[in-house]
């Protein structure tokens, strides 16, 4: 059985969905541990409920950026984790630290990458009158939020939205496709080579998979 570990920054909805996922066999994996740079993240308290351990590091008590990823590495590494998740973690990574971790580790935004990266989202799709909003599943890579996209997910936005009825919308969708993600690359279906999602031996387009 392979390694889990996931890093959270907040309420851990979709910490949820991958333990959910885990308990009910659809993700032939344990997560080992989840970690938080918030000492009262949700997320902590849901994963305690499930039985994993749960670790926080507060960044106010290391000198620099470098120094609170590298300690997080360490920490990180005590469960030999096959793969990282991160579900809602909202610090900006180290370049050293992603190296460490590169191929390896998955991130989920809010949005239809390459479309909004950075935070706000929902909002910004709002504001410039889109249609359509979504969810992305990528590698992480140095840069932010432009790891290769492994599979996106859309949804409506109808003329009276308001923020929080798109942040539902989207997070339904994320809850389905996180899990589904996290077991291809379980199952050994999923990876990244030249700087490219590649799922059952075929390169994925940019936007992600697609199905047929």
């Amino acid at each position: 059985m392979k390694n889990i570990v996931v890093l959270i920054s907040g309420q851990g909805s979709n910490l949820q969905a991958l333990i959910d996922a885990c308990q009910q066999g659809r993700i032939a994996a344990n997560i080992m541990a989840v970690f938080s740079n918030k000492a009262q993240a949700y997320g902590l308290q849901r994963a305690k409920e499930a039985g994993i351990a749960t670790h926080t590091l507060d960044a106010k008590t290391f000198a620099d950026r470098e120094a609170f990823d590298s300690a997080l590495a360490q920490a990180i590494d005590q469960y030999q984790p096959d793969l990282l998740v991160l579900a809602g973690y909202m610090r900006i990574l180290s370049n050293a630290f992603v190296q460490h971790y590169q191929g390896r580790m998955l991130n989920i935004h809010p949005s239809l990458l390459p479309k909004y990266p950075g935070l706000h989202t929902h909002r910004q799709a709002i504001d410039n009158g889109d249609s359509e909003h979504g969810t992305s599943v990528h590698f992480v890579t140095e840069q932010l939020d432009g790891g290769p996209v492994i599979l996106q997910a859309k949804v409506p936005i109808f003329q009276d939205d308001e923020e929080d009825d798109v942040i539902e919308r989207v997070q339904t969708q994320e809850h389905t496709i996180y899990p589904l993600v996290v077991n291809w690359f379980i199952e050994g279906r999923l990876a990244m080579r030249d700087n490219a999602a590649w799922l059952d031996g075929k390169r994925l387009p940019l936007q992600g998979y697609a199905a047929d």
